[in-house]
């Protein structure tokens, strides 16, 4: 976990579990807000970048086009205006000039080189239950403090699935001609802000790594998981059948992988304890019991082949109990 305040150093707590006996190293209150967010299990903030369908201006028209919902969904823009209309994809093409962009482009890359994005597709969402509104004006205000007067951008309020989100399309290139490139700590960074945004205006938010939350299930593509959940992904079919057919005995790179995996949580849960001594240390008795709780309801580590025979077990289970209700 990297827990950082203005003021503050990175503090990361599996570092903090090695540094030995004896120490008595004080947790600011930064770090300390952090982690009493983490060990709560205060909802935590998504991030996300959507991959493809970037690089030509028709692509991007069709994008805002879904984002606005062919004209049903108002798109706010970088420079105030609001627009719900069915031209507005068109409208926006052609006011930050991607077509020109695209052209450019194009004869600037080598020969058979990738198209470069032309925007950067975002997703900002927080779990269901939170309050749309709010995570507007979080996104609203995030965008302005990132890419005012610098990157044009547009955004649009989905309410139609249970988890509030917003699309966020950002112009890849400024009106400077800076290119805004996305990496990881990026991501990292946008995260904690958007947190910060959330709650300035009165949602409970979070921004910490999987890990550092005991979170090993792997995670799935928004394409992906409605595949899953809609029971069509044949890729999850392969999947559990390799990991049904590798049985309860591990080959060589399954053994590996589950001793990395344990490994890695024993290390996880020395740091947390560790932060607990620390906070028992400086009189904050309640937060300290409230870390080892933390630390004893952490998931189970599993590899990914764990968690796919897990999910077979208990989908098998919930069948017979059906099978069971029905034969009464």
């Amino acid at each position: 976990m990297r827990i950082r305040a203005p003021e503050d150093p990175l503090f990361d707590p599996i570092s903090f579990g090695r540094r030995g006996p004896g120490r008595r190293d004080r947790l600011s209150p930064a770090h300390i807000e952090q982690i009493v967010r983490t060990v709560s299990r205060t909802p935590e903030v998504m991030v996300k970048v959507l991959p493809s369908a970037a690089n030509s201006a028709s692509a991007v028209r069709k994008h805002l086009a879904y984002v606005g919902r062919n004209g049903e969904v108002e798109l706010e823009t970088d420079d105030g205006r609001h627009l719900e209309d069915r031209d507005a994809a068109a409208d926006l093409i052609e006011d930050w000039d991607l077509d020109l962009a695209e052209c450019q482009a194009a004869a600037g890359r080598p020969q058979g080189g990738p198209a470069p994005k032309l925007v950067h597709k975002l997703v900002f969402s927080m779990p269901a239950g939170t309050p749309a509104d709010r995570v507007l004006r979080a996104t609203q205000a995030f965008c302005r403090e990132q890419w005012a007067l610098k990157h044009r951008y547009a955004m649009a309020l989905h309410t139609d699935e249970p988890h509030p989100h917003v699309h966020v399309i950002v112009k890849a290139v400024s009106e400077q001609g800076e290119r805004l490139d996305i990496r990881k700590a990026t991501l990292r960074d946008w995260r904690e802000a958007f947190a910060v945004h959330l709650r300035r205006v009165g949602v409970p938010a979070n921004a910490t790594p999987r890990v550092v939350r005991g979170e090993t299930r792997p995670r799935k593509s928004d394409a992906f998981y409605r595949a899953a959940r809609r029971g069509a992904s044949t890729h999850m079919y392969t999947r559990i059948d390799k990991a049904a057919a590798a049985g309860s005995v591990p080959d060589r790179p399954e053994a590996l992988a589950i001793r990395q995996v344990r490994e890695s949580r024993r290390a996880l849960e020395r740091g947390w304890l560790a932060v607990s001594d620390a906070l028992r240390n400086q009189g904050a008795t309640r937060h300290a019991d409230e870390t080892q709780r933390f630390v004893q309801s952490l998931p189970p580590a599993r590899t990914e082949r764990e968690w796919l025979r897990a999910e077979q077990v208990e989908r098998a289970q919930s069948t017979r109990a059906q099978d069971r209700e029905r034969a009464r």
